[in-house]
């Protein structure tokens, strides 16, 4: 009686345990379709449009209600991309994040999940797709938008100095300076203080302008081409000499709130910067009149031209528990009449997407769809560097608009960089 009753327990316990396993196995199924609320990671980059995103998630929260999206912003002044790969080296890996295609993709390649098959990827626009296709026709990234930049000007401001006509020459540009100089406006807000507003934007016109800006960057790695004696990096050094003897004081330390505010009041007439600061910009100052002038570097008809492209992507971690959820939430944001509203009237975006009308942009989504519709553009060609070099770069600009160094030294120490972070 006692062996049966040692048996009997024993079985019991056993058919508990199993009973126990299959019942946890089930509910954990059950609780990520039925139940339990997933929660997304997302780190994004464009602290501009942060108070707007929250606003976006919580419509999406409101339309599914099992998942939750943890938004986290760094950019302006942080450095976005070293803020990642620490989130990757301690384990924190976001679902969502921001990747900018070319040597970037390569680098990241390894993390991302394929994207091609989605249902928005057939909306995206062609020059949307280019920086985030590897060389098998994968798209492994959704565009934020498209974005352009240049001397974002008053046109009050330039009124007020008698200039009638926006210059789109260098010479022009130094004209206009002159007057408005004369008229006690300080012509340019230069952020030198922003390794990534010298040392990427302002650097990239010199490379774009190129007759092949691909090819020339090729001829860079392969040693055939030079940043020495290149027409076109002899040619920067008159816009970089323009903006420094017309521009604030003390460039070197004024950094991207500064710089923006100092143009958004009225105190400087000209900001090389993006449609991205619109917002920012209209908050400070909601009547204010601007548009966009390009970085012209000589006088030559082809100067009239602005970088256009694609500043960054979504992306998704492919070893994300929660995958499935995080696909959901970048098809809502691109096909949704929601997310589709919030895109155009409230980030004031440029969008990537065919199926996107660019309804209810500003002066500066305005000015850069003009300049796109008329193919005056050039494009965007940092992505395409040595990773690390465009810090190099924006330390050597400094170190020459500190009277440091001379511009023959500027061009052999960007050779340097270059040949020592290829």
């Amino acid at each position: 009686m006692k062996r049966l009753l040692l048996l009997s327990i024993s079985l019991f316990l056993v058919i508990g345990i199993v009973a126990g396993c299959s019942s946890s196995g089930s509910s954990d199924e059950k609780s990520k379709s039925d139940g339990d609320v997933v929660t997304l990671n997302m780190f994004q980059f464009k602290v501009e449009i942060a108070d707007q995103l929250a606003e976006l998630i919580k419509e999406f929260e409101a339309e599914h209600p099992n998942i939750k999206v943890k938004l986290e912003s760094v950019g302006g002044g942080a450095d976005y991309g070293a803020a990642l790969k620490a989130k990757f080296a301690s384990g924190e890996q976001p679902d969502i994040f921001n990747n900018g295609g070319f040597k970037e993709l390569e680098l990241w390649k390894e993390h991302l999940a394929d994207l091609s098959n989605e249902p928005w990827a057939e909306h995206v626009l062609p020059i949307g797709k280019v920086p985030m296709t590897d060389e098998d026709g994968t798209l492994y990234g959704m565009p934020v938008n498209l974005e352009g930049y240049g001397f974002i000007y008053n046109k009050d401001l330039f009124a007020e100095a008698g200039i009638t006509e926006p210059p789109t020459t260098v010479s022009e540009l130094i004209d206009a300076a002159k007057k408005l100089e004369a008229n006690g406006i300080t012509p340019f807000s230069a952020g030198y203080g922003e390794w990534w507003v010298i040392g990427q934007h302002l650097l990239n016109i010199p490379f774009a302008q190129q007759d092949d800006p691909v090819a020339f960057i090729e001829g860079l790695y392969d040693g055939t081409e030079s940043f020495v004696g290149n027409k076109h990096f002899q040619d920067f050094q008159t816009v970089l000499d323009a903006e420094l003897q017309y521009g604030n004081a003390n460039p070197i330390t004024t950094d991207y709130n500064t710089q923006v505010t100092q143009f958004a009041t009225g105190k400087t007439a000209m900001l090389q910067q993006g449609n991205w600061v619109e917002n920012m910009i209209y908050e400070i100052n909601p009547d204010i009149n601007m548009a966009f002038l390009p970085i012209a570097m000589t006088d030559d008809a082809s100067a009239n031209r602005l970088p256009v492209g694609v500043p960054n992507n979504w992306v998704l971690n492919k070893n994300s528990d929660n995958l499935e959820e995080a696909k959901t939430f970048l098809n809502w944001m691109v096909s949704s009449e929601t997310g589709k509203r919030f895109i155009t009237e409230e980030f004031a975006f440029i969008p990537a997407f065919d199926n996107i009308e660019p309804a209810g942009l500003g002066d500066l989504g305005q000015s850069i769809l003009e300049y796109s519709v008329e193919d005056n553009t050039i494009p965007w060609t940092w992505f395409r560097w040595p990773d690390g070099a465009n810090k190099e770069f924006a330390a050597t600009i400094q170190e020459y608009a500190a009277g440091k160094i001379d511009y023959d030294t500027v061009l052999q120490r960007f050779q340097s960089t270059w040949d020592s972070f290829k």
